[in-house]
């Protein structure tokens, strides 16, 4: 079986010590030993690291959520790489708190981030998303989404975070199919 053909991990996030710990910036976790450094002309921090034998250029726009874009165009641009070798983590309304979900391509559901990737690279990205749950009233989301999370739930966040890192050598080395059955099979998964 045939892993998945990745090159780029983007987490999408907003930049800043006051956004580190809220639900926008639920990404993943620096578990291969990655160093970041600040790239301005990919408006944004990568890092390279090597998951199952591939070679993977993680970023981190420094661009706000809503101008995310730009920075995955730029390193996809640099590196030669196309949309479906990209895998873009976020945070997710429409999943419950602590699920963890893979998708391959797809609309922006309101995702500003997404909508401004999509703008520039097209929606054949793959997306890893992350369960934040919804605040119940549309009008409430900018500030749910801008605020950190209960303990509890902030909990069930980085659960989610490490169940999806720990997926990643099988979706690398067997492919989409085996590590969405992982992960949206997994005890407590729920949506």
């Amino acid at each position: 079986m045939a892993g998945l053909p990745l090159r780029i991990i983007v987490g999408l996030g907003n930049p800043g010590p006051e956004h580190q710990v809220t639900r926008h910036n639920a990404g993943l976790a620096r578990r291969h030993g990655a160093e970041f450094r600040d790239y301005r002309k990919y408006s944004g921090e990568t890092a390279r690291i090597n998951i199952a034998g591939q070679d993977l250029v993680l970023l981190k726009p420094t661009t706000y959520m809503n101008r995310s874009g730009l920075s995955v165009r730029q390193v996809c641009d640099f590196y030669k790489v196309p949309a479906d070798e990209v895998l873009v983590a976020h945070d997710e309304l429409d999943l419950p708190v602590g699920t963890v979900r893979l998708k391959h391509g797809g609309g922006h559901g309101g995702h500003n981030g997404l909508r401004d990737t999509i703008t520039h690279i097209g929606e054949t990205f793959w997306r890893l998303r992350l369960g934040v749950g919804h605040p119940g009233n549309k009008a409430e989301v900018i500030d749910y989404v801008l605020t950190r999370a209960p303990r509890a739930e902030e909990d069930l966040i980085f659960d989610a975070v490490n169940v999806a890192v720990d997926c990643m050598p099988l979706l690398l080395e067997q492919g989409a199919e085996r590590a969405m059955t992982k992960l949206h099979s997994r005890p407590g998964a729920k949506a």
